[in-house]
């Protein structure tokens, strides 16, 4: 009995189920492009055949990753916080190429402390300074919003486009301050406020634009990510790792295919939803 289904019609080879990922004739914007899992971001969005837009502070390493990824991609300076620096990176792409199609709003502050022996001090809710707040709400929700109303006001006008905006699963849950106390019992540090307070602005964000622009052909969703292993400490790691019903913090490549989705045909029914890819983080 011949089990090749190379040539039967439901095969992926022949299926047209591979057409719904593909990004071919695409242009994506990420932001926050040279970060973590931006630069993975734009990695698999170059591999599903759309044109990336590597947009971040340092035009320098934009340049230099755009070039890595192929030279039908684009390096641009971008600053989120200003809509100037947003319209004039409208305008280079749009030199460049048709239109915008994919917009991934994923530039985001998380609070980092320059001495660690004072992080638990100035991270307590108590002491935590309303610069470093406004900070990230700047970044975090007013980048979004400038964002989205320079780029998504493009996809609108022309019906059709995707928006993704990359929030976290602390949007969704409160922080697990605990997970921050060292085998000394130490409390290294406490997660602030201004990350979960933001992020869930963005997942809310996300329901207002998908509501608005629905009519456009825009379609908006979010993507909730768990915590990436990036050399934290062991202990960290391991406490982390054990709130996970999968056991383990994701590596930075585990958000691409939930990226892909978001942003081609496969999700074309699919607006206003928060898609979480936790490790199974929040199931509990």
């Amino acid at each position: 009995m011949n089990t090749d289904k190379s040539d039967s019609p439901f095969s992926i080879l022949h299926s047209p189920l591979n057409k719904l990922f593909s990004l071919k004739g695409k242009t994506a914007i990420v932001t926050g492009a040279c970060g973590l899992i931006g630069k993975q971001h734009c990695i698999a969005l170059a591999e599903a055949g759309a044109n990336v837009i590597v947009a971040d502070l340092d035009i320098n390493k934009t340049l230099a990753f755009a070039k890595e990824l192929g030279s039908e991609n684009m390096g641009i300076y971008l600053d989120v916080t200003s809509q100037q620096s947003v319209n004039s990176a409208k305008k280079e792409i749009l030199s460049e190429y048709d239109s915008i199609d994919i917009l991934v709003n994923n530039a985001a502050i998380n609070d980092m402390f320059e001495n660690p022996a004072m992080a638990a001090e100035q991270s307590k809710f108590e002491n935590y300074p309303l610069e470093m707040f406004q900070k990230s709400i700047d970044v975090n929700i007013n980048g979004v919003f400038n964002c989205s109303q320079i780029f998504g006001t493009q996809m609108a006008q022309r019906g059709s486009g995707s928006i993704i905006n990359v929030a976290s699963t602390y949007g969704i849950v409160g922080p697990d301050q605990s997970l921050y106390i060292d085998k000394q019992g130490n409390q290294a540090f406490y997660k602030s406020a201004a990350y979960p307070v933001t992020k869930g602005a963005v997942i809310n964000f996300t329901r207002f634009l998908a509501a608005y622009w629905g009519k456009n052909g825009v379609r908006v969703n979010t993507l909730s990510p768990g915590g990436v292993e990036n050399s934290q400490d062991e202990w960290f790691v391991e406490k982390y790792s054990q709130k996970t019903l999968l056991n383990r913090m994701a590596k930075n490549s585990d958000y691409k295919g939930a990226l892909i989705f978001l942003a081609s045909d496969a999700s074309s029914y699919m607006t206003g939803a928060n898609l979480v890819v936790d490790g199974g983080w929040t199931a509990i």
